[in-house]
Order: C-alpha cells, then sequence, then structure tokens
C-alpha cells in the first residue's frame, strides 16, 4: 500500500512539473516568435512609455528610481514608418515592443534603428530588434559601428570591454552631418565623439500647438570614471571631446532628450504633462545648457586631475 501510494506521489509530481515546463516554453516560444527574449525576475522596473512632443515618443526602458529613468529609447512616429533611437541592454530590451503596442503604433512599422552611441546599454538589443523587425535597417557612425561588430570587445574603456553585447551587423555608415529623411521627418547626425569614438547627437525639428521646436537628442558628453585620457586605444580623446563641447553648444535645443532619460528629469516632466502643465515641460533650453556646461566642466575638471594640457590649437 505504502509502495503504490508512493508512486502515484511521483506520478502527480511528475504531472505538475510537466506543466509547468509546458508554461515556460509556451512563453519562451511567444517571445522566440517575435525574435525577443523573456526578461529575468531580477530586471528593474519597465518605465511606462509616453507621448513628449510631436511625433516623438519615450518607448523605455527602465524606471528605477522616479522621478527619473534610464537606457532611453525613443519612438519618433511618421505616416510612412518609424525611427527607433536606441535599444539597451539585450535582457530589457523586449520592453520595446511592448511599449510601442501600448502606444496603438506598429512594431513592424519601424524602418530605421539609430543609436546615441555604442555602449551595451543602447545596442545590446540592436541583435533582438532585427531578427523580430523584418526589413529593419540598423545604422551607425563608423567609429561605433567597428564597437558593435565586436560586440563591445574592441572599446577603449576596459569596463565596457569586460561586459560587452551580442555583435551587431550595420547595414549602413552614417556620416557626420548626414540627413535621414522619413514621412516629412528629417533627423541630422551630428558626430559628438569622446564619449565613444562615434558618439552621435541627433537633431530634427517638430511641430506641436502650431509652433516649431528644435529637439536635440543628447548622445552624451560625460567622461566615464578610471578611463585614461592619454589612452593608446583612443589617442584623440581629448581633442574630441573638447570640440565636442563646442558643437553641442552650437546647436539649437528648445528640447533636449539625454540617452539617460535621469539627467533629462524624463518622467518627471511627463507626469507634469499628465497633470496638464503649460506649456510642455520638455520645452527645457535651461536644461540642456546646464547639462552641457556641467558635462564640460567635469571633464576639464578630470583633464586638470590627469595632468593632461589643453591640445596645442584648442
Amino acid at each position: 500500500m505504502k509502495r503504490e501510494f508512493g508512486l502515484r506521489r511521483i506520478a502527480a509530481d511528475c504531472i505538475v512539473l510537466g506543466a509547468a515546463v509546458l508554461m515556460i516554453a509556451v512563453g519562451v516560444l511567444g517571445f522566440a516568435q517575435e525574435g525577443l527574449r523573456p526578461r529575468s525576475s531580477a530586471q528593474p522596473v519597465p518605465a511606462k512609455p509616453f507621448h513628449i512632443i510631436g511625433n516623438i515618443y519615450y518607448v523605455g526602458q527602465t524606471d528605477n528610481s522616479k522621478p527619473g529613468s534610464d537606457d532611453a529609447a525613443y519612438l519618433i512616429a511618421t505616416p510612412d514608418g518609424h525611427i527607433l533611437l536606441n535599444t539597451s541592454l539585450e535582457r530589457l530590451t523586449d520592453q520595446i515592443p511592448t511599449n510601442v503596442r501600448k502606444l496603438g503604433l506598429r512594431l513592424e512599422d519601424i524602418k530605421f534603428l539609430v543609436h546615441s552611441h555604442s555602449h551595451a546599454d543602447h545596442v545590446g538589443g540592436d541583435t533582438l530588434m532585427k531578427n523580430a523587425i523584418p526589413g529593419l535597417q540598423i545604422l551607425a557612425t563608423e567609429g561605433d559601428a567597428a564597437v558593435m561588430a565586436s560586440g563591445g570587445k574592441t572599446d577603449f574603456d576596459p569596463h565596457r570591454r569586460s561586459t560587452g553585447f551580442p555583435p551587431v551587423r550595420v547595414d549602413r555608415i552614417l556620416k557626420d552631418g548626414e540627413k535621414i529623411q522619413l514621412g516629412g521627418t528629417t533627423m541630422v547626425a551630428h558626430l559628438t565623439p569622446g564619449h565613444t569614438e562615434g558618439c552621435t547627437t541627433w537633431s530634427m525639428a517638430v511641430e506641436d500647438g502650431g509652433r516649431k521646436y528644435d529637439v536635440v537628442f543628447l548622445c552624451s558628453a560625460g567622461y566615464h570614471p578610471g578611463v585614461a585620457l592619454k589612452n593608446e586605444l583612443y589617442r584623440t580623446m581629448v581633442e574630441d571631446f573638447l570640440k565636442t563641447f563646442r558643437v553641442l553648444k552650437s546647436l539649437r535645443a528648445d528640447i533636449f532628450l539625454p540617452a539617460h532619460g535621469a539627467s533629462g528629469r524624463l518622467v518627471e516632466k511627463a507626469g507634469l504633462l499628465e497633470q496638464g502643465a503649460s506649456p510642455n515641460p520638455f520645452i527645457d533650453p535651461a536644461g540642456y545648457k546646464a547639462a552641457i556646461d556641467q558635462m564640460e566642466k567635469t571633464f576639464l575638471a578630470e583633464m586638470k586631475k590627469q595632468g593632461v594640457p589643453p591640445p596645442a590649437g584648442i
């Protein structure tokens, strides 16, 4: 009798285990059909998507410490298809399809994937997104494309080399000043290296409420602590950073949208907009200037700390 009960118990456990395995398999298959992987249980809280201004939307990635967000990804929607700016870490990129659909837009209408820069938290999900969207074109500048192709293994930052991401095949190399035109929207690529060798700041104009506004998607001009400014893998880093500050100061930005949303208080501004704030709180030219000034101040202090003199002629 005891033996019979034990066999029944084992059989019941096997049925439960089999059902659990089947449920997991179905979930994974659902993501696999879209080309994306399921999230891990340890990941941060996903950020809700929201409308920013005109045809610009925020579609992720994380909302770790309100008010603030991180690993920013933007969707520029047009009648002829959409442009996605940035993915995220590979394990977070599945948030983008969910957020795009929450906005009532179609993932498969994304035509171009562009970037701020070639770090894992902005390009790590590119290959997954490429698999999920037939015909998607991935664009990047030459300096970043090489790092992306290596999966981050050729990055000049030793920390970035150690983390890495799935290698990305770029479909088209962008040059400084090159334009992407789609459905009446024009985005201009501005090469602003230093943070990475191909760091790209994007500008465009939007119309909202009968007025036109200049928008800048800021790559970054932030110095990474622990990186040697006299760097054998990136010999022109200091010159590039100093030139980048001049370029960024020359851009007109009524609205600035950074690669990391917390530095632009994006979630906070979205909350104010949802509550009916007027004018649109994303209109923040003073915030753009303050962000650039702070980055430049930090970099100049690091030059002094490392004993690096300003290059001749700059």
